[in-house]
């Protein structure tokens, strides 16, 4: 990207991108950007992928030089901790109807992405903090969870400038890095089975802060760990309008994922889970565990980028504990069940199920 297409895409998501695309000469990944297609699944995108926003404080080094066409390791990255790209085969179709206005069949592939903002979120989460911090009240004592309160306030409209920027350039990245994962797996397809078309269902963070009218009133919607599930009144004007807004839930590594259509709780504004969620700790998987350990690496195939095996390893025991570690601590026995999960939100009318799908192979940092 340039520096003027990063700008952009900070500034303005998606929507910046689309019109900054042909800086990039359609080079490397950029040939699989169709510029009608992108525009086309804004739709499908929350908030069409584009938060506005009026700065970019601290990303200066990372926008580089305003016409230089630079590279980084950044975008098209997954992450580390519960992140992943997954290849999946739809193994059931629960709601025909709304499966087919999807154009999901049984026996289909399907592409699961779950990653974020990487660097660029732990840089806004740590700018938010300290702007929060600059105008906390001296003498007052300092909230022991250093989670910070922030008004929005005329006499704190620039430090709420600043933090609401903030956390847009992040919100606006994770979009980018969403769609060039998407790209890149599409590159190993056509490579691996010819020219192939991979088609965007839908795409929602699942940490994010917004400003939304409910009952006539103004609030703030933070979710953290969540995502949304707005059902058909909430959806009203865009694809979903006659299903509900699309949820996918992953299971944990090796398990089943679903995909389900939000039914608008309000309750639960409108939310629901992002993942199976763990039920053990990483530190808890990584002690004891052995049988259940040796099952999982028994029934599966895993590859890493150190491999146990060799023959030069054999003597590292430094080495192959952390290699160990790192593999319990994202083990399926780490991670709540996921048909359990499911059930919970159908009982809970927070969202219906439309397929579930079954792993092929899973991507993970």
């Amino acid at each position: 990207m340039t520096g003027r297409q990063r700008e952009a895409l900070f500034r303005y998501g998606l929507e910046g991108l689309l019109e900054t695309y042909h800086d990039s000469g359609m080079r490397g990944l950029w040939r699989y950007y169709q510029p009608e297609v992108q525009e086309k699944w804004l739709s499908r995108t929350v908030f069409r992928g584009s938060i506005q926003t009026a700065a970019t404080e601290g990303l200066e080094d990372f926008i580089g030089s305003y016409g230089q066409l630079t590279y980084d390791d950044q975008i098209g990255t997954i992450g580390g901790g519960n992140h992943f790209l997954e290849v999946q085969r739809i193994a059931e179709i629960y709601d025909g109807q709304t499966a087919n206005a999807w154009n999901l069949k049984k026996g289909a592939v399907a592409v699961m992405l779950h990653t974020g903002s990487l660097t660029i979120g732990h840089h806004s989460g740590l700018l938010n903090r300290k702007i929060c911090q600059e105008i906390y009240p001296v003498g007052l004592m300092q909230p022991e969870n250093k989670i910070y309160p922030i008004p929005e306030a005329y006499e704190k409209q620039n430090a709420w400038n600043r933090f609401w920027s903030a956390s847009g350039n992040a919100a606006n990245f994770g979009f980018a890095n969403r769609l060039f994962l998407g790209f890149m797996i599409q590159e190993v397809f056509t490579q691996v089975l010819g020219a192939c078309d991979l088609a965007l269902l839908y795409d929602a963070p699942h940490n994010y802060i917004w400003k939304q009218q409910i009952d006539g009133e103004d609030y703030y919607i933070h979710r953290k760990g969540a995502c949304c599930a707005r059902g058909c009144e909430e959806m009203a004007g865009t694809a979903f309008a006659y299903y509900g807004e699309p949820v996918m839930i992953p299971g944990s590594m090796g398990s089943s994922s679903y995909l389900l259509r939000g039914l608008g709780n309000r309750d639960a504004l409108c939310s629901a889970s992002h993942g199976a969620g763990r039920q053990k700790s990483r530190g808890d998987a990584i002690k004891g565990n052995d049988e259940a350990f040796r099952q999982f690496m028994k029934n599966f195939h895993v590859i890493t980028p150190i491999d146990p095996n060799r023959i030069d390893l054999k003597g590292r025991a430094d080495i192959l504990k952390k290699w160990e570690e790192s593999v319990r601590a994202e083990a399926p026995y780490a991670y709540k069940d996921i048909h359990e999960v499911i059930a919970v939100h159908t009982a809970h009318n927070l969202a219906a199920p439309v397929a579930r799908m079954e792993p092929v192979f899973t991507v993970k940092s």
